[in-house]
């Protein structure tokens, strides 16, 4: 009797305590409806165009309410994810589904566009294409995060990281419809891809980069333009590439050009046939060389002159500069493409030129894209230019990027060629001819326009010759160049009509014409360069952008490869790539080697500038966000300078007021660090109401934590959250991470060698919204992993937070800053645009599953004064938008310092050629100067 009733009263306290959870939780959940109904102040129409459009829906409703039901049957709250999950294999550092499955070749000095152990892409569709994923059984969590817990504290983690990741699986219920499916219920997508328990009805393809939202961009989805040409077709385009180009093309005239290429091609009117071969011998020719590492010591009676085609594009001036320096000297020539796109380098380059006399620079540019056909005419036309220049009396014709740099000194390389004048190096690609042909796309027909290569079809290679290809770095005399440029035989002129309509064809033009023409006999295989292939990181499709086509790049040289450069195994003096904004001390390191150490005390030995922005640019070239950030940076300097004086408030010697825009901002690097930006600009005194010209130093603050205390987990050592992620590189392009409401932040976390983990990873708004949440299975080999949700736009301006969790402790976390814009289209915003770019997606509904009851299991709360202050600040413009952006930005970076890049009224304000950081700062290490007596600058 005593026990019975004990046990009713331990029943009713339990049902108590239950009842007392659930009211709890109902409360919180009302809160966050509440706050996801409000509308943004704009209806549909208006802010539609920011909202994604849903796809790949997929899944059962039925299914997801049974596990619903069975869900809340359970004692204690869990998450709407199974202990069946299936997760989505994704490959490291990027989301493409094909891998090298050969062993990595750490050296090789190949350059095709499609390497060796790269053949199992199958490019014969240029759509976004996956194989079956990997399926893998989830794991029950082990527990369940305590109820009440309160918020862990947290540490500064001191690593700062400028610069494959496994599965993926997000989860959560669909956004008006019911949760996911029960655990181990696998449903499968169209395509025959399963979709994780979690996923539910509005799950999405764990590989964002080849969701069809993701290819269109931030808009959504609409049906096909109709075609329309200047002049009807010639013939019926029924080719599914060739009207894919079209569908694609972004001009009228681009389209007109292709359907004629294609109706020519249909024709046979545009590829030879057949072709006569001049070649004496049978096969392929390779004459061997002798490798003498100490061939400087024999001076040449008649040493050969060297015409260097550097072909250039991009704002690494500096780089250039160095380079230009490492190779210049009096005796050899120096003749320079900067791509039309390049408007700053090719001020700079002009400005190169005046100081030289045997430096010129192309009169005419183009935009040479990866891979097209463009480049092919660029080399051409520069070679016939070359022949023209009488007084250029040149041997070789060597070309090189900004991206190479000298391994030997320029005296070992004249001594060499001059010992082999009669040969040509151009290196082949060493395979089955049939097997480089389909991979490289030479049977395919290609043309450009619109800076794009598009395919159009399948076409034959022409018989009687035999086709070659591989590196499109070369070393030609300059007997071969007057025969290429002047020869009207039928192998020159159908061979520069073949590579008109070819991919990549500079890979594959001299070594083809070489090998079949009277000058068959001095070509060796062997192109005197190093080239830094890491297939692993460097194959990533990155260009499919621009062609249809996959494509490998090489990776950037860094310390630990200097040993590499000095094999003597064969010739080689030149090695690619090299990128100071990733790496610089490798370049200090090859200066050092070929020329000597410079001294330790050297100004801006270990510092890097780059210009991002320069005034004659224009700010039509700036995104809003990049002129929104460089504008409160700017401003950021001014309030540091009125404080630098202490003492009298009426001094306002250095108080200044902001004029116009910035009028240029650099990159600034030290020791491989990146440092922040440089931002220089004008202010007018308010002291003596002149025009002054500043520039402010800002640094981004450490925003990565690991939890304290921490946990027995330790394998995360770094995490970020920025945009334009560089798979080959591993690290984001988009320095400091200047994003605005309409960006498509990818997260990365850096990891240390351990046991196979599982993770998640909670994306959470300014407001304490969960946008995002999802689970990461990390390999024991993983490096680095990285995801971009798909989340709808536009992103709420403020603060965000990135939690990683594991078994649902905290790990670390990390912030980013998704900051209002203060310019639409370059102008001042007005309130209509606020109010549609700033108030967060419609409905407040980042992805089509909500999230909203994991906020009390993470003890996230929501408050109803959060929600009222961003609907305020939506709206803001003028000063006040201002006041908010700078607030916001400081939170997330400092003003380490100003200085006058002229005379100044503030006494304590510093002139930036005397600073050490100032874009004004000596920098010997690339400056030029006047030749010496031996004919060298460096």
């Amino acid at each position: 009797m005593v026990g019975g009733s004990c046990a009713r009263r331990l029943a009713r306290r339990s049902r108590s305590a239950l009842i007392a959870a659930l009211t709890v939780l109902l409360v919180q959940t009302l809160i966050v409806w509440n706050f996801s109904s409000l509308d943004s102040g704009e209806d549909r129409e208006n802010g539609g165009s920011n909202i994604r459009e849903k796809r790949d829906r997929v899944g059962s409703n039925k299914a997801g309410s049974e596990y619903l039901k069975s869900g809340l049957q359970q004692q204690h709250l869990q998450p709407p994810f199974g202990k069946g999950a299936v997760r989505h294999k994704h490959q490291p550092d990027g989301y493409y589904s094909h891998r090298p499955k050969e062993k990595v070749r750490v050296d090789s000095n190949n350059e095709n566009s499609v390497p060796k152990d790269f053949e199992n892409i199958d490019n014969s569709n240029f759509g976004a294409r996956s194989q079956p994923q990997r399926q893998t059984p989830g794991k029950h969590r082990d527990r369940l995060p305590e109820k009440a817990q309160a918020e862990p504290g947290w540490k500064d983690n001191a690593p700062v990281l400028s610069k494959g990741s496994n599965e993926v699986i997000q989860y959560g219920e669909a956004k008006g419809g019911p949760p996911p499916a029960p655990p181990g219920r696998n449903r499968t997508h169209a395509g025959g891809r399963r979709a994780p328990p979690g996923a539910g009805q509005a799950h999405r393809s764990p590989q964002p980069q080849q969701h069809p939202y993701h290819q269109q961009g931030k808009r959504p989805a609409t049906a096909a333009p109709e075609i329309k040409y200047d002049q009807p077709p010639k013939c019926e385009i029924n080719g599914k590439e060739a009207i894919s180009a079209l569908s694609r093309a972004k001009t009228k005239e681009c389209r007109q050009q292709i359907a004629e290429v294609y109706c020519r091609h249909k024709e046979g009117q545009l590829m030879p046939e057949k072709v006569t071969r001049y070649c004496p011998l049978e096969g392929k020719a390779n004459v061997n060389v002798q490798w003498e590492d100490d061939s400087s010591e024999s001076v040449p009676a008649a040493p050969v002159r060297i015409a260097f085609v550097l072909v250039v594009h991009g704002r690494a001036s500096r780089q250039l500069q160095r380079l230009f320096k490492a190779i210049y000297h009096t005796s050899h020539f120096y003749y320079i493409h900067v791509d039309q796109r390049s408007n700053y380098l090719h001020r700079q380059v002009v400005a190169l030129a005046t100081q030289y006399p045997n430096v010129r620079v192309t009169p005419w540019r183009m935009s040479t894209i990866w891979g097209g056909a463009s480049l092919l005419t660029m080399y051409l036309q520069s070679m016939k230019d070359l022949l023209a220049m009488r007084d250029w009396s040149w041997d070789f014709f060597i070309n090189l990027s900004a991206a190479d740099y000298p391994i030997r000194a320029n005296n070992q390389l004249v001594a060499f060629l001059s010992k082999y004048r009669d040969m040509n190096f151009i290196k082949s690609h060493g395979r089955d001819n049939a097997r480089f042909i389909r991979k490289q796309g030479l049977d395919r027909l290609f043309f450009e326009c619109d800076t794009h290569m598009w395919r159009l079809g399948d076409r034959r290679i022409p018989e009687g010759i035999s086709v070659d290809g591989g590196s499109d770095w070369f070393l030609l005399n300059r007997k071969f160049v007057e025969y290429v440029i002047n020869s009207q035989d039928d192998l020159v002129t159908s061979m520069k009509r073949f590579y008109s309509y070819t991919l990549l064809p500079a890979e594959s033009f001299f070594h083809t014409v070489l090998e079949n023409s009277p000058h068959c006999e001095s070509m060796v295989d062997n192109n005197l360069r190093i080239t830094n292939w890491n297939r692993k990181l460097g194959c990533k499709c990155q260009y499919k952008h621009i062609v249809d086509w996959c494509g490998c790049s090489p990776n950037d040289f860094k310390p630990p490869d200097f040993h590499r450069f000095q094999q003597t195994a064969r010739p080689t003096f030149f090695a690619r790539k090299f990128e100071a904004s990733v790496n610089q001390e490798i370049i200090n390191q090859l200066d050092a080697f070929l020329f000597g150490s410079m001294p330790s005390t050297t100004p801006g030995l270990k510092a890097y500038w780059e210009n991002v922005y320069d005034e004659p640019d224009g700010v039509h070239s700036l995104s809003d966000a990049q002129l929104t950030h460089y504008h409160s940076f700017a401003r950021m300097g001014l309030v540091r300078a009125a404080s630098s004086l202490q003492g009298d408030p009426n001094d306002s010697s250095c108080r200044y007021f902001s004029m116009g825009h910035p009028v240029s901002v650099h990159l600034y690097f030290l020791s491989d660090r990146f440092q922040g930006y440089l931002v220089r600009h004008h202010a007018t005194n308010l002291a003596t109401s002149k025009l002054e010209t500043l520039e402010t130093w800002v640094m981004p603050k450490k925003v990565f934590k690991i939890a304290n205390p921490s946990n027995s987990f330790s394998r995360l050592q770094f995490a970020e959250i920025g945009t334009e992620w560089d798979a080959k590189e591993r690290m984001f392009r988009n320095f400091g991470g200047l994003m605005g409401p309409t960006e498509e932040p990818v997260g990365m976390q850096k990891w240390g060698k351990g046991a196979n983990v599982t993770v998640t990873v909670v994306w959470i708004d300014p407001t304490n919204v969960i946008a995002a949440t999802y689970d990461i299975l990390i390999d024991a080999s993983a490096e680095f992993t990285h995801y971009r949700p798909p989340l709808n736009l536009p992103l709420r301006p403020g603060v965000w937070t990135v939690r990683v969790l594991h078994h649902w402790s905290p790990v670390a976390e990390t912030r980013f800053l998704i900051t209002p814009l203060a310019y639409n289209k370059h102008q001042p915003i007005r309130q209509e645009d606020t109010l549609r770019l700033h108030n967060g997606p419609a409905k407040n509904s980042y992805m089509d599953q909500s999230f909203h009851g994991l906020n009390p299991v993470l003890n996230i709360p929501v408050h109803l004064g959060q929600v009222e202050a961003a609907k305020r600040n939506a709206g803001l413009t003028g000063a006040e938008l201002e006041h908010w952006v700078d607030s916001l930005v400081g939170e997330m970076w400092s003003a380490v310092d100003v200085c006058s890049t002229g005379p100044s009224a503030c006494p304590v304000m510093q002139a930036c050629a005397k600073t050490m950081w100032s874009s004004l700062s000596p920098d010997p290490k690339s400056q030029l100067g006047p030749p010496r007596a031996d004919g060298r600058i460096r």
